[in-house]
């Protein structure tokens, strides 16, 4: 392994979403990471393809109904410096490996506890996915256009931004207070929070009375005839996001508007009269065209691609943000070390390892 997280060890307890995401973050960066499934596989997020966000791992085998995955569970968590868990609240108690029973042969154990709506709260032990979790935030009703409704981000926003995110960046600070006071600690990272936390400059924005609570009507949801998209003569699109007037007005000199007789940019009021121009002159050419008109200007103007255009796309390929490994592409470990670069990854683990190939390995 090389990385900045070299001589990290990380337990992952299997699951889907978040905590894998997480995991692999982590070894990307070059921490050791073992994740636990059950003999069984566990779960799975799409039966029978290879899942690529277990990238550098070994994994072990362990059922913890038996005394022997007891024991197997016991062992790493005494052996390791941090475990993802993301059980319901209260499952790792009733198991025997929660934080307290790990603190008493681990002490400075980083319990990091990976959950949708956090550790405590009238929903804490409620299932749910992304899609939950983002909903009673606010952030899944601000992204929809009027009556189209509200559009769910993938699952970029809550799993991972409010999530995955959170949860590594909790663990990093947990390991950095550890070198100060010698002890551990649980990190209690709730997609919720993560979310809210993700959401501030538009809780800032509300309370200066520059941000409405109707979809579709800021700055940065497509409210603006200037931060938006526009479909082109072929269907495709074009995404426009030219804020500062400089910008602007390198949009205008683009759509061949910049003499025409518009309304201001900051005239609220004029807004309709621009997104209707605005519309009827990216309708007359091809979304490559207008790609062609915009590169290399300051204008903020991009083609929307497909993934498969994205991984063709001349500063994806020559920025190397896109790897491949055994013929699959995918991203790349980030972000970028000057000194301690990662390594690139390896395939997801095929089989177990036992567990004294493990401890061996961790011996402190």
């Amino acid at each position: 392994m090389s990385g900045p997280l070299t001589g990290l060890r990380v337990l992952e307890l299997g699951g889907i979403g978040p905590g894998p995401h997480a995991a692999m973050m982590l070894a990307d960066l070059g921490a050791d990471v073992v994740r636990v499934d059950r003999p069984s596989g566990g779960l799975k997020v799409a039966p029978g393809a290879r899942d690529w966000m277990l990238r550098n791992r070994r994994r072990v085998d362990a059922d913890m109904k038996t005394d022997e995955g007891m024991a197997t569970m016991k062992a790493l968590l005494d052996a390791a410096d941090v475990v993802i868990e993301g059980f319901r609240p209260g499952v790792a108690e009733r198991l025997g490996i929660g934080p307290a029973d790990a603190h008493r042969t681990n002490p400075g154990l980083i319990y990091a506890r990976m959950t949708g709506w956090g550790q405590d709260g009238p929903w804490a032990k409620v299932a749910g996915h992304d899609i939950n979790y983002i909903s009673v935030t606010g952030m899944l009703k601000a992204i929809s256009k009027g009556d189209s409704g509200p559009v769910p981000p993938l699952n970029m926003v809550g799993d991972f931004g409010g999530g995955s995110m959170f949860l590594v960046f909790g663990i990093l600070a947990a390991l950095y207070e550890r070198e100060k006071s010698g002890q551990g600690q649980v990190v209690d990272a709730g997609i919720v929070d993560g979310t809210m936390t993700l959401a501030q400059m538009v809780w800032g924005l509300m309370a200066g009375g520059a941000w409405s609570d109707a979809p579709a009507a800021n700055l940065l949801d497509t409210g603006c005839p200037f931060y938006d998209t526009y479909r082109c003569s072929d269907g495709e699109w074009m995404a426009v996001g030219s804020l500062e007037p400089q910008f602007y007005a390198e949009l205008l000199r683009g759509l061949g508007l910049d003499g025409e007789d518009l309304p201001k940019q900051g005239d609220r009021s004029g807004w309709p009269t621009l997104r209707a121009r605005f519309t009827e002159v990216f309708a007359s050419r091809t979304r490559d065209e207008w790609a062609k008109v915009f590169e290399g200007t300051d204008a903020c103007v991009t083609p929307v691609l497909s993934w498969a255009e994205a991984a063709e796309h001349p500063h994806i390929t020559g920025r190397g943000s896109l790897i491949e490994v055994d013929g699959v592409t995918q991203a790349a470990p980030s972000p970028r070390f000057s000194r301690s670069a990662p390594a690139t990854p390896t395939a997801p683990p095929d089989s177990s390892v036992s567990l004294d190939e493990v401890l061996t390995s961790w011996k402190r």
